[in-house]
């Protein structure tokens, strides 16, 4: 989805209805203070509910973005303390380890890859036969002390919560926009333009207004479509979690 693209569609049904308003050669009374006022009415009615439908999507995106980024600090958390976990089991784990810095690194590329050009896979199921790896080693461990057992224990517990964190940061990045209330609401800001055009005179102040007041309704529109999407666009979250998780699995 090209979010760029919407914001620009946004932006000419918007500009167009307002010129349309404005160069509309409406008999003269239809312009009378009535007629004027009974507009001015509709469109407040109409700006209130468009003004509280956008400000719902804007909340419920950057709510979006703001759980993805604490999910993914706290995947950061959880990654670096099952690696200490097998460091503390002993040196038996060094094989394991080195298939959890596979696996992570391996995740990493699919979501932040140098090449831009690559397509952005954040499918779980991508990186099944490395973690089916990882449980393998893991329940292969036998260990010998009372420690080295609870170490194996939270590493399970660590790994459970990965796999749970991975699937549910999945599944909340499908269905956040309801894509019915996004064309009702440029459908209503639209009809507000025209209805800007309709009682105002055609000059260059209002030429101006309405274009910077389209500009901000269609950049309204990228935000919400931006921070809905937090693994690619503009708005991206930063990999620097996962960074500094693998650099710590590095000491």
């Amino acid at each position: 989805m090209n979010t760029t693209a919407i914001a620009c569609l946004v932006f000419v049904c918007c500009f167009g209805a307002a010129l349309a308003g404005l160069y509309l050669r409406l008999p003269n009374h239809h312009l009378e203070a009535d007629s004027k006022d009974t507009v001015r009415l509709v469109m407040g009615l109409i700006a209130t509910m468009a003004a509280l439908v956008l400000s719902l999507l804007i909340s419920s995106a950057n709510s979006c973005y703001h759980t993805q980024a604490a999910e993914l600090q706290q995947m950061s958390a959880d990654i670096t303390q099952l690696d200490r976990m097998l460091v503390l089991y002993g040196p038996q784990t060094q094989e394991i380890r080195a298939l959890l810095q596979l696996a992570v690194t391996a995740a990493h590329q699919r979501v932040w890859h140098p090449d831009d050009s690559q397509r952005l896979n954040l499918d779980p199921a991508s990186g099944r036969a490395q973690t089916d790896a990882f449980y393998a080693k893991l329940q292969n461990l036998v260990p010998k002390t009372a420690a080295q057992s609870r170490a194996q224990d939270a590493a399970w517990q660590l790994t459970a919560s990965l796999v749970r964190m991975q699937l549910l940061m999945y599944q909340q990045l499908y269905g956040s926009v309801s894509w019915p209330l996004l064309a009702v609401l440029i459908f209503w800001v639209s009809v507000l333009f025209r209805g800007f055009g309709l009682i105002a005179r055609s000059n260059i102040t209002v030429i101006v207004t309405v274009t910077v007041g389209t500009i901000s309704v269609a950049g309204a529109i990228f935000l919400i479509l931006e921070l809905n999407h937090p693994y690619s666009g503009f708005i991206r979250l930063s990999d620097a979690p996962i960074r500094a998780a693998l650099a710590g699995m590095d000491r």
